[in-house]
C-alpha cells in the first residue's frame, strides 16, 4: 500500500545525526529525523530531539563556573556536554534559529544558504479537515541503526566512518486510532493535539512523517505512549509468582492541523492538499 508513498516521502525525509563529547571525554551520537517542507530550506522536526542543544548551553554556564571559581568547592559533573553537533542530512546544512513549541513538541528552523535543488519533491501536508480515524498511515525514521562517532581534537569536530552512509530508512505502518487534544498554549492560540496511531514511534523516527498512501503529512512522529490494557496475567518467574501488566504501545505524532498553524505564524510556505 505504501510502497509509491515512501518514494515520495524517502525524498524529504532526511537523518538528523547528534553528537555529543561529555567531559568525561565520552563520545555519544545518535538519530532522529527532519522533514524538509520548502525550497527555501526550512524544516520540521520534533523539539526534543534539541535538548542536547539546550543542555549544551546550560552546561557551558556550569563548567565556566566551575572553572572561574575554584575554591568555592564545586564538583565537576562527568556528563557536562564540552561539545554538542546536530547533522542536517549534509555537512554545509546549518540551522542559525529554532522556533519551537515545546508542550507539542514541534520545532522548525531554516537551513542557511539552501540549495534548493537538494531535495527533488517537496512535501504536501493533508488538509486537515481530511483527517479522519481508521486511515492507515506510515511513519518513517532511523531507527535500529548504530552510530559510532569520535572527536577530533585538531579540528574540535566530530567524525564518523563513511561506512555508515547512507543511513537505511524504516517505514512502518499502522492506523490512525484518535486525534488526542492534551490542552492549549498559554495564549490560547494552539491546541496541543496529536494523531495517535496503532504502532508506536521508535527511536530514530522521532522528528520524522507520518504520511498516508498518497505521500501527505499527517503528522510529525513525537512520542510513544504505553496505555494499560487494564489486566495482569500471573506467570511464575524463577520460582516466584508474578504479575505481567498488559499494554498497548501506540504512537503520537504533532497533528497538522498544530504544526500548519505554527508555520503560519512564522509566514512560512508549504503546500497543503
Amino acid at each position: 500500500m505504501f510502497s509509491e508513498a515512501y518514494k515520495i516521502a524517502a525524498q524529504y525525509t532526511f537523518p538528523l545525526i547528534i553528537s555529543n563529547r561529555f567531559y568525561d571525554k565520552t563520545v555519544e551520537s545518535g538519530l532522529g529525523s527532519f522533514v524538509i517542507i520548502n525550497d527555501e530550506g526550512w524544516i520540521v522536526t520534533a523539539a526534543h530531539v534539541l535538548q542536547g542543544l539546550q543542555l549544551h548551553h546550560q552546561h557551558q554556564t556550569e563548567l565556566a563556573k566551575f572553572q572561574n571559581s575554584p575554591t568555592a568547592g564545586l564538583e565537576p559533573n562527568p556528563k557536562w556536554i564540552l561539545n554538542h553537533s546536530m547533522w542536517f542530512g549534509a555537512d554545509n546544512h546549518h540551522i542559525g534559529q529554532f522556533h519551537v513549541l515545546h508542550d507539542n513538541d514541534l520545532a522548525i528552523g531554516k537551513i542557511l544558504n539552501y540549495n534548493p535543488n537538494f531535495v527533488k519533491k517537496y512535501p504536501v501536508f493533508q488538509h486537515p479537515s481530511k483527517v479522519q480515524p481508521a486511515t492507515s498511515l506510515c511513519k518513517l525514521g532511523y531507527p535500529f541503526y548504530d552510530l559510532k562517532a569520535s572527536f577530533l581534537d585538531s579540528t574540535q569536530s566530530f567524525s564518523f566512518d563513511s561506512s555508515i552512509f547512507p543511513i537505511p530508512t524504516f517505514p512502518m505502518d499502522g492506523m490512525m486510532t484518535r486525534q488526542v487534544v492534551t490542552g492549549k498554549s498559554p495564549d490560547n492560540y494552539y491546541d496541543y493535539k496529536w494523531i495517535e496511531t496503532s504502532t508506536p514511534g521508535l527511536r530514530g523516527q522521532s522528528g520524522g512523517p507520518t504520511f498516508d498512501k498518497d505521500g501527505k503529512i499527517w503528522a510529525i512522529q513525537s512520542k510513544t505512549m504505553h496505555l494499560p490494557l487494564g489486566f495482569s496475567p500471573k506467570i511464575i518467574k524463577d520460582g516466584v509468582e508474578i504479575e505481567e501488566n498488559q499494554f498497548l504501545n501506540v504512537g503520537l505524532g504533532t497533528h497538522v492541523e498544530t504544526i500548519l498553524k505554527f508555520l503560519d505564524f512564522y509566514k512560512v510556505k508549504y503546500s497543503v492538499g
